[in-house]
């Protein structure tokens, strides 16, 4: 199951819709995302955020990582699949259907997330403009760690998770689906065949995932715009659990020039 939500704007009909992927450890309420979807909402876009089926979290615990086997089986191709399963609702009837543009479907994607989304943006005609925040740029760096060898033999890596103090486990079947779907999960050759819109937006400190990754994304397409946040780190500003009412500075802007390339 993904636990979902969905915005509308109070006013307006036929309005484009927004699309939110988290990223890895995240989830669709993880730290300031409701803020930034309610920042988007009001400058008249619908906003859908899910969390990926095999997040780690539950329908009954959206913000606990109680499903640790889930998030071990995870794959990209389970995460794209998850993605078109959330477009494939919004062409349906449903009872938001008059108030949405179905023909002005927008992807935005944090991080892993971000990474997901220039796949789908890619493959699938539905989407017409994609934003990423801190994107990753490929895939396969992220399959190939130093302990591979270790990681093939024991079947699983564990990766800390340093708020929640656990232990996660990552199965080797993650490297294995790559590799057995590599042409549709090349994030380098899905960044260039995409054709709509596309802006990255990186911020310059971000420690997690290198703004060189964000410079990788606009040489694969030259027509994307790329946008450095001076100063940034990759959650701009954001953490779990956030407890202000006010956004971050690098999260004002990121949402500023977000809602600015979207309208």
């Amino acid at each position: 199951m993904m636990p979902c939500d969905f915005r509308l704007p109070e006013a307006g009909s036929k309005v484009p819709v927004v699309v939110f992927s988290h990223g890895l450890k995240g989830f669709k309420d993880w730290g300031h995302f409701n803020l930034l979807a309610g920042a988007l909402c009001r400058a008249g876009l619908a906003v859908l955020k899910f969390s990926f089926s095999h997040s780690g979290t539950t329908p009954d615990h959206p913000e606990d990582f109680v499903d640790l086997e889930a998030f071990g089986m995870n794959t990209f191709s389970k995460e794209l699949d998850d993605l078109g399963i959330v477009l494939d609702w919004l062409h349906r009837d449903h009872d938001q259907r008059s108030r949405i543009d179905p023909e002005k479907i927008y992807l935005i994607g944090h991080s892993r997330g971000g990474g997901i989304s220039i796949l789908k943006a890619a493959e699938d005609p539905r989407v017409k403009k994609i934003v990423t925040w801190a994107a990753v740029s490929d895939f396969e760096p992220r399959v190939n760690p130093p302990d591979l060898e270790s990681w093939r033999e024991a079947g699983v890596s564990w990766t800390l998770n340093t708020r929640t103090g656990q232990n996660m486990p990552m199965y080797y079947s993650l490297r294995e689906d790559f590799y057995a779907n590599k042409n549709r999960l090349d994030i380098p050759a899905a960044a260039a065949r995409i054709r709509v819109p596309f802006l990255i937006i990186h911020g310059t400190a971000d420690t997690s995932v290198n703004f060189r990754e964000a410079e990788k994304l606009k040489s694969c397409n030259p027509a994307a715009e790329l946008l450095a946040i001076e100063n940034a780190d990759h959650t701009f500003g954001g953490k779990h659990p956030f407890t202000s009412d006010e956004l971050p500075e690098h999260s004002k802007r990121l949402i500023m020039e977000t809602a600015e390339y979207l309208l």
